[in-house]
């Protein structure tokens, strides 16, 4: 029998976004950001469901925090949501939206737990939209100073910030298929918003180093593309497929240029971008945080825009309620892809979960999710795999801490360890929570036996 056992440094966590589970989006003088209008456009979220109240944790956060000490959590990943803190994007600093992050902060410390601070993750200020967004070249300037803000009220409290999460979804979702906020459909957009996206979190790198005192990273979002067969024209569509999810935001972070597939991909629409922008983008990083959720069989697929990729369903194997293969070898194998392509920078798992169908409570007050507890169980033995092929795994942080919006699918999905009554915001803990909780306590070992 296999022995587990993680390093006694390892992080512990759980992660959330602000738009996703704190509601009152408007409170204490915040401003509406881009998902506040996204939800109000008939026809685009499930249901018609906004985060107007989602899980009341701008309200219930020292509550929340008492739940995340109940589980063992050393970590918890939060975002910050920029327009609560700068109403119009930049300028004005609203301190009653900055004081709901210093409390949030202080509770985490005082509950023995480390705050992650990600500084975005989607939740555009609508202000800043109105004036282009992520297509407007001033925008990592913006960042910058936002980015600043929030380093010189809280650097030496949060020791590990995050620049951006997922800019590949910011991007695909918001400026290609429209499926997320802004909700713009454009190819030429698409490689604009990616590239002004990296500018920012260079430029939010340089910021940290002129006053932080501690770690600074980037969150990707990755998975594994595997040719469905052995044709030449599959083999070269997952080759697309790679350097569009997984190379696209790495490769200029630490080679200092886009893959070239990028060119083969959005011919015309691809510009060519200065030296300059690509030495602003490779800066010096002290970690990368990786959310994963799945692996892709890859064919070719020439009406599929602008990739000309489909992923082929695998009858084997599992699916969560989102259609997507649970494939936990793949987060050792893409873990240790990173290690190998790009140096053993530190690295943390920043998501990683399922969303399954969760029964009612029962009457003993149990939400039995043996799915999700089976979910969990196979992915951190495989981040014990990637640790014993020597890469430099720091933390993992279950993706979700409680059910939430999950953007454009409403609140029809659930990935919370920890499952959320809507209407009354009653808080009940999974069996995958149990799980998770006798993880930590255990420090991994009871991850020896089924």
């Amino acid at each position: 029998m296999k022995t587990y056992a993680f390093p006694q440094s390892f992080l512990w966590g759980a992660a959330t976004s602000a738009y996703q589970i704190e509601g009152s989006p408007l409170a204490d003088g915040a401003g509406p950001s881009i998902w506040h209008r996204f939800v109000r456009t008939p026809g685009l979220v499930k249901n018609g469901d906004t985060g107007d109240v989602a899980c009341d944790h701008y309200n219930r956060m020292k509550d929340d925090v008492a739940l995340m000490k109940r589980l063992g959590l050393t970590a918890y990943r939060f975002s910050i949501a920029w327009a609560r803190v700068l109403p119009e994007g930049r300028g004005r600093v609203n301190e009653g939206g900055l004081g709901f992050y210093e409390r949030l902060v202080d509770t985490l410390l005082e509950n023995g737990i480390e705050p992650l601070a990600t500084l975005y993750h989607w939740d555009l200020p609508a202000a800043l939209d109105d004036r282009g967004g992520w297509l407007n070249p001033d925008v990592a300037d913006w960042f910058a100073d936002y980015a600043s803000v929030m380093y010189q009220r809280l650097d030496g409290r949060v020791k590990k910030w995050a620049t951006l999460n997922e800019p590949w979804v910011v991007t695909d979702g918001g400026y290609l298929h429209g499926a997320l906020a802004p909700g713009h459909k454009n190819r030429f957009e698409a490689p604009i918003a990616s590239h002004q996206l990296m500018r920012a979190h260079g430029k939010a790198v340089q910021a940290y180093r002129a006053v932080g005192k501690h770690e600074v990273g980037i969150v990707v979002n990755l998975a594994p593309k595997h040719p469905a067969s052995d044709k030449p024209e599959d083999i070269a569509a997952t080759q697309r497929a790679d350097a569009y999810m997984n190379r696209q935001y790495l490769d200029p972070v630490f080679l200092g240029s886009y893959p070239p597939e990028m060119k083969e991909i959005f011919g015309e629409a691809w510009p060519e971008w200065p030296a300059a922008d690509y030495e602003l983008i490779r800066q010096k990083i002290d970690f990368v945080g990786i959310n994963y959720y799945m692996r892709d069989m890859i064919r070719h697929e020439e009406t599929a825009w602008p990739v000309k990729t489909a992923v082929v369903p695998q009858s084997q194997s599992t699916y969560t309620d989102t259609g997507w293969e649970v494939h936990p070898q793949g987060l050792t194998e893409i873990l240790v892809w990173l290690k190998n392509r790009y140096g053993n920078i530190p690295q943390y798992v920043t998501e990683n979960g399922a969303a399954f169908y969760d029964p009612p409570k029962a009457a003993d007050g149990k939400v039995a999710d043996p799915l999700r507890l089976g979910y969990y169980r196979a992915h951190l033995r495989a981040i014990h795999e990637a640790i014993e092929q020597g890469v430099d795994l720091r933390g993992y942080c279950a993706w979700s801490l409680l059910d939430n919006l999950e953007w454009s699918l409403g609140y029809s999905k659930r990935f919370g360890i920890v499952h959320v009554n809507f209407d009354t915001q009653e808080r009940t803990l999974k069996d995958s929570a149990h799980f998770y909780a006798s993880v930590i306590a255990s420090n991994g070992a009871v991850l020896n036996t089924d």
